[in-house]
């Protein structure tokens, strides 16, 4: 009896809580970045085309996004049952990489990507609003560092699997990375089967008064300015991301090895950056932190053209990354800010789903626009972007952090 309440008592710990969804959310983005490495491969074997390659990509956007704004509404009313929904979405999680190692053709192969990416969106829902409640005082902190492991998934994934694929097979690595979450579905029973209900949010409450709050939050300004902000900077980072890679190349004509440590220097100071800048912003106030780096990504991604390549652009990029990895934590805060704590999950789908409808068209308009001969026009739309939301950022009205 008493081993028992030690193990309740463990499991209501608000760091066993953060460091356990943390470590989870590492789990996730190292899987899912994994695909990426093993995508040549997985083209060949197949005999896709470039096009049907890429495609992945578009089907797991399009997964999450189906998912994030139903999943979020429906997250609210089921609440009590979050800790069963991680748990179940934790084993779709497994199935969907075995659907992807053992896929013969292509349909399901999309299948299987779409079925990864809907069960770890959905996951993502309950783990963030339950931070959001048990941390309401440090809810920047909390969701910074969840986002921290996320960023070490996306560093440590792509990594194991370069090792990996020397001596397996990318079917064989697909299988080993489907055991692992359908052995853990239990562990994430166990650890979160109460997370829901003794997350600090008070009673559950009615379909009718959680249908008054939703409504009551889909009336709420504020909010709707911080959607658009997201979905500002979602247009913004999506297209940064895929210009870097273009430039880099086609311009600076650096080698994989060069630009690879680029793309890891954005992630390393992101990492370190992270739960600092979530602090801050709990002691400060969101725009005291968001607006600042909204427009140092402005103003550097507007330099990127002029500084040339060494030392300067390294320089550049990690003051780049302080920030571009940084802040979207702090804007989901932000909007948990200002919705209250019955309609997290809600506020969480949301802004997930506007940043994603927002988000999914700017990397074609950033690739009309580019042109390695006039690189500046394409990166000036860029940080037109991040300036645009940083502005708006600016007029709306954020409660101060006494009054959070």
């Amino acid at each position: 009896m008493r081993d028992a309440a030690a193990r309740r008592d463990l499991r209501q710990r608000r760091g066993f809580i953060l460091g356990s969804m943390t470590a989870s959310h590492a789990g996730f983005h190292a899987f899912r970045q994994s695909l990426w490495v093993m995508l040549p491969h997985v083209r060949d074997t197949l005999a896709l085309s470039d096009v049907q390659a890429a495609a992945l990509a578009t089907a797991q956007e399009l997964a999450a996004g189906a998912v994030d704004l139903p999943g979020g509404v429906l997250m609210d009313f089921l609440r009590r049952f979050w800790g069963l929904i991680m748990a179940v979405c934790t084993g779709c999680f497994g199935l969907g990489w075995l659907l992807l190692g053992l896929a013969p053709t292509y349909p399901l192969l999309l299948l299987g990507m779409a079925v990864v990416a809907a069960s770890a969106s959905l996951w993502h829902l309950p783990a963030m609003a339950a931070l959001s409640h048990r941390f309401a005082e440090r809810r920047g902190f909390a969701l910074s560092v969840h986002g921290m492991g996320g960023n070490v998934g996306d560093i440590l994934g792509p990594s194991l699997t370069g090792l990996l694929l020397a001596i397996l097979s990318w079917r064989g690595i697909l299988s080993i990375y489907a055991v692992l979450p359908l052995l853990a579905t239990g562990l994430v029973f166990w650890a979160f089967r109460h997370i829901g209900t003794d997350d600090g949010a008070g009673e559950p409450l009615s379909p009718a008064q959680q249908l008054a709050y939703t409504r009551q939050m889909l009336t709420n300004r504020t909010f709707w300015g911080l959607v658009g902000v997201a979905g500002l900077r979602g247009m913004a980072f999506v297209a940064f991301t895929v210009m870097l890679a273009l430039y880099t190349k086609d311009v600076l004509g650096l080698p994989d090895s060069t630009r690879g440590f680029y793309f890891g220097l954005l992630h390393l100071v992101g990492l370190g950056a992270s739960p600092l800048l979530g602090h801050l912003s709990d002691r400060w106030g969101r725009k005291v932190v968001l607006v600042p780096g909204l427009l140092t990504l402005a103003a550097g991604t507007l330099l990127l053209v002029w500084v040339g390549e060494g030392v300067p652009l390294v320089v550049l990029l990690a003051v780049l990354g302080i920030f571009l990895y940084s802040d979207q934590p702090i804007l989901t805060a932000a909007a948990l800010d200002v919705v209250g704590r019955q309609v997290t999950t809600s506020a969480i789908g949301l802004v997930s789903f506007s940043r994603l409808l927002l988000s999914a068209p700017s990397p074609a308009l950033a690739g009309w626009l580019y042109d390695p001969a006039a690189a500046h026009v394409v990166f000036a739309y860029i940080a037109g972007l991040f300036g645009l939301a940083a502005l708006a950022l600016l007029l709306l009205p954020l409660p101060s952090p006494s009054a959070r």
